[in-house]
């Protein structure tokens, strides 16, 4: 093994000797960033250097001593682990402090035991300067002797002892006091990981010279394991590939696991053993996961594995993590001993999780205990259909998507959805279709399962709206009735986990609501699946709904509105288009609306190329039509100053848009081609003599002699959208005589006496 010289030493003048330390081993890391937090540690009373075996630790605290200034002598004690006895811990801490140079009399000896603490804390307070003492593997029993020995010493020398423990799991010294006054430094298993810098040093001790994605995998394949990284690196150098062996490494390479079952593994009595075993098939354990699947005798011992076993880390709200190392260890000890126990483990694990509501967790133990069906069942039953077809933030595992069944489910329904919407992943749309005209057959012999059915039917639902909301709208909008048919069959609260589902149905619903000229029923769908795609983190559902209400407000006339809301649907973290995606083309048709109203015809006319380009592989007989409409009206604009600007009917006659939305877009076009026309009126004013030729352009009808009140603007807009006295009754939540009334004051104050001639005189003033 090629040699690492240790770090240059802190050699200041004020600097202490490191005493009792061993000497720096050869092969050893440098790690600045560790013992610059050990020397700040030190300043304190206590520092705890908690670590698993092969961690580090004894290697970070020597690097430590021998290269940082000291804050008094050192005196360091090699402990005996869980063994350690106090008639030989005591003789040890006198003889280290005695060596490193504290004066300590001869009368302080071991055999005044009971007295020896109080007589040791009386020499050291008369010594008066701070001394260091190092406790390596210093592991014992909770309320024994040397336990309390050694926290009586913190207490009566907190100005004078800087102690320093190394063990594999917390030692006894009331370590939640010393946080709550932040007298204690705490440096653990994560701390101790090495990094990708410290992983490629490690490397080149042993001649091993990789790329830095190799270092990245390794590390993370041992997380960041000193040990585990001087076994593979030992490993490596006979490999004539390092890369290949590097993607290969896990914790079932020989020597990894021969050192942890050695080490760790073995020294466990039967009933921790058992339960490190049964709980190895989880990536995240809790109390009561670990005693489902190992039974009440050994799940007693749940308490004592987090305490004692440096192993297993804390991630929060009571859970812990395996580490990567330990965890492939133990998995192939379990399935060399007991093969038989593997699957069971998985479905018991997949049981629990599922009830809870991990189901992700939950269909990753089914695959791996080899049954698909049943993850296919779990998936139906909660709605989570959508998570497979990645309309959700959080996926479901990777390995549930990454292949194709090989062949049909034959018996129940749930495995051929779940067949249908791995098919429609792999955009496989034949089989896709397969796969769900045989859960339609299955579905058959389930009618008296009424709960069962409507999730069945409603999974059957999305992955049809999944797959057509693209290419096939009309069969899309049955779906989404069919969702909606399949939802009023299922508790209200059955939604309240998966918004996904009421994104698509509400945003298919609201196209075609909008396509049938429905706005106000269009806006509510729309507005409602923008919420939901939100909560469910879709932002392709959530630029659909923006493009779909920009479109909206465009053929209501709303063009400053429209513009807002189509640049929402550009900006990121919303994703990047597919090659199939009608949005795409609305946002071009929404655009030419913008520019026609802001008077650019050509730059209208350049947005509507992009449309029909659009449009080409992907269909739309609405956009199509609502697009031959707008270039209507930019050649009726580009046209205006040479000849006369036609009326609104000509414009749409040759329309073949519905009627309901002819009679919703006919007050924007009308608006458009009133703009057209005064622009045309206000160049042929003459200009009066002396005056500047700008004024002829900025020449406006004069403002009424009133203004509208804040209900008059609100039933005037309402007028704008060509509806009717009973719909703005309703919308406004007033009666139908009221609405007159403001209709009355309305047309007073613009000079008017009709309601085109109303809306017309409101855009000239521009209230509208």
């Amino acid at each position: 093994m090629a040699e690492c010289s240790s770090p240059a030493p802190d050699t200041g003048p004020d600097r202490a000797s490191a005493g009792t330390a061993p000497a720096v081993p050869s092969w050893l890391v440098p790690r600045p960033r560790l013992t610059d937090r050990l020397a700040r540690g030190v300043l304190g009373p206590l520092t705890v250097i908690v670590g698993p075996v092969g961690a580090g630790k004894t290697a970070l605290a020597l690097e430590w001593a021998h290269t940082r200034r000291l804050p008094g002598p050192l005196a360091w004690v090699t402990c005996d682990g869980r063994a350690e006895q106090s008639g030989v811990f005591w003789p040890r801490v006198i003889g280290a402090l005695r060596e490193a140079g504290v004066d300590l009399p001869e009368s302080l000896t071991p055999e005044a035991e009971p007295l020896l603490v109080a007589a040791l804390a009386a020499d050291l307070n008369k010594h008066g300067e701070p001394v260091v003492l190092v406790l390596d593997d210093f592991q014992p029993a909770p309320g024994s002797p040397i336990a309390e020995g050694v926290s009586s010493l913190l207490r009566h020398l907190p100005g004078v002892l800087r102690l320093v423990v190394l063990a594999r799991r917390d030692p006894p010294l009331h370590l939640h006091r010393g946080r709550l006054t932040s007298e204690v430094t705490e440096l653990r298993t994560d701390d101790l990981a090495f990094d990708d810098r410290e992983t490629t040093a490690l490397l080149a001790q042993h001649g091993i010279d990789v790329p830095k994605q190799t270092v990245s995998t390794l590390r993370r394949r041992t997380d960041g394991w000193a040990a585990g990284l001087r076994l593979a690196a030992m490993s490596m150098e006979k490999q004539s590939d390092p890369e290949r062996f590097v993607a290969q490494f896990a914790g079932d390479d020989e020597a990894i696991a021969s050192y942890l079952v050695e080490e760790v593994l073995d020294l466990q009595p039967d009933g921790m053993r058992r339960l490190l075993l049964t709980t190895s098939v989880l990536d995240h354990m809790n109390a009561e996961l670990a005693v489902e699947l190992s039974g009440e005798d050994a799940g007693r011992h749940f308490a004592s594995l987090v305490r004692e076993n440096s192993f297993l880390q804390p991630v929060g709200q009571g859970w812990y993590r395996c580490h990567q190392m330990f965890a492939d260890v133990l998995r192939m000890c379990l399935r060399h001993e007991t093969p038989a126990l593997v699957a069971p483990l998985h479905r018991r694990a997949a049981a629990w999780l599922g009830e809870h509501g991990l189901l992700a967790d939950a269909v990753r133990h089914l695959l791996a205990a080899g049954d698909r069906d049943q993850a296919g069942r779990l998936i139906v039953d909660q709605l989570a259909i959508g998570q497979v077809l990645g309309l959700t933030r959080l996926r479901l595992p990777n390995d549930l998507t990454r292949q194709l069944p090989e062949q049909l489910p034959a018996k129940d329904p749930e495995p051929a959805l779940l067949a249908a919407a791995v098919a429609r992943v792999h955009d496989d749309d034949q089989l896709c279709v397969r796969h769900l005209d045989l859960s339609e057959k299955l579905l058959a012999d389930l009618t008296a399962e009424e709960d069962r059915v409507a999730r069945c039917r409603l999974a059957h639902a999305v992955i049809r709206m999944d797959q057509a909301r693209s290419g096939a709208p009309h069969e899309a909008r049955a779906a989404a009735a069919d969702a909606e048919s399949a939802l009023a069959q299922l508790p209200h609260t059955a939604l309240a986990q998966h918004p996904e589902i009421l994104a698509l149905t509400l945003a298919i619903r609201g196209g075609g609501e909008l396509r049938e000229g429905r706005l106000k029923a269009a806006e509510a769908s729309l507005t409602g699946g923008l919420k939901a795609a939100g909560a469910a983190g879709n932002g392709a559902l959530r630029r659909d709904c923006l493009i779909e209400l920009a479109l909206l407000d465009a053929l209501r006339g709303r063009f400053r509105a429209a513009d807002e809301l189509a640049a929402q649907a550009t900006q990121p973290p919303l994703p990047a288009w597919t090659v199939a995606e009608r949005s795409q083309a609305a946002l071009h048709l929404v655009r030419a609306w913008v520019e026609l109203a802001r008077g650019e015809p050509g730059r209208a006319q350049r947005e509507l190329t992009g449309l029909r380009a659009a449009l080409s592989g992907l269909p739309d007989a609405f956009l199509s039509e609502t697009g031959s409409l707008v270039a209507g009206l930019a050649t009726a604009v580009e046209r205006s100053g040479s000849a006369p600007v036609p009326i609104i009917g000509d414009v749409v006659a040759a329309s073949r848009l519905p009627r309901p939305v002819l009679r919703a877009v006919m007050p924007a076009c009308a608006s458009l081609l009133d703009s057209a026309r005064q622009r045309v009126t206000v160049t042929a004013l003459p200009r009066q003599p002396g005056a500047h030729p700008a004024l002829a352009l900025v020449t406006a009808p004069p403002a009424p002699t009133e203004r509208l009140s804040a209900r008059e603007r609100d039933v005037l807009d309402r007028l704008a959208q060509m509806m009717t006295t009973e719909e703005i009754a309703e919308e406004l939540y007033l009666s139908v005589n009221t609405v007159k009334t403001h209709l009355k004051s309305v047309y007073r104050k613009l000079a008017v006496t009709r309601r085109s001639a109303a809306v017309r005189r409101a855009r000239e003033l521009q209230i509208l």
